[in-house]
């Protein structure tokens, strides 16, 4: 599926619900799911600066694609590392770098987080973008 496709996915998949408590409840649910970050993985080069909880992302290169895991130390947070791994990890960097993440917007979550939550939301998507540009130098060295 393309990045496009998987925010259209979780647009429609947020429109079910009307009341923001659904939502955040959704998040929640996301974040439960997510695949526990192996403890290897949570050093100090891992943690995401500008989130007010801690925030540990992991990335890989394989075969042109990156691979991002992470795991919070909050539930909602973890929810916003789940929706922004299934987004974005296992594509290239050039489409991780092009992507226009509309959905954050469009689900209303610019709106519905706290300011800490929405600076960390960010901090998050620019780690994710700067572990793709150094992926797409290194494939060009």
């Amino acid at each position: 599926m393309t990045i496009n496709e998987i925010q259209d996915q979780i647009i429609d998949d947020f429109s079910a619900f009307d009341d923001w408590m659904d939502k955040y409840q959704m998040l929640i649910e996301l974040g439960n799911n997510l695949e526990p970050l192996d403890e290897k993985y949570k050093v100090p080069q891992n943690l995401i600066e500008g989130c007010q909880s801690r925030v540990w992302l992991q990335a890989d290169y394989e075969n042109g694609l990156i691979h991002f895991t992470g795991e919070s130390d909050a539930v909602i947070v973890k929810g916003l590392v789940s929706l922004l791994i299934q987004v974005l990890s296992d594509h290239t960097p050039d489409e991780i770098l092009n992507a226009d993440l509309y959905f954050i917007d469009q689900i209303g979550l610019s709106q519905h987080l706290s300011p800490t939550r929405s600076n960390g939301l960010l901090a998050m998507v620019k780690q994710m973008r700067v572990y793709a540009l150094a992926f797409k130098a290194k494939e060009q060295a």
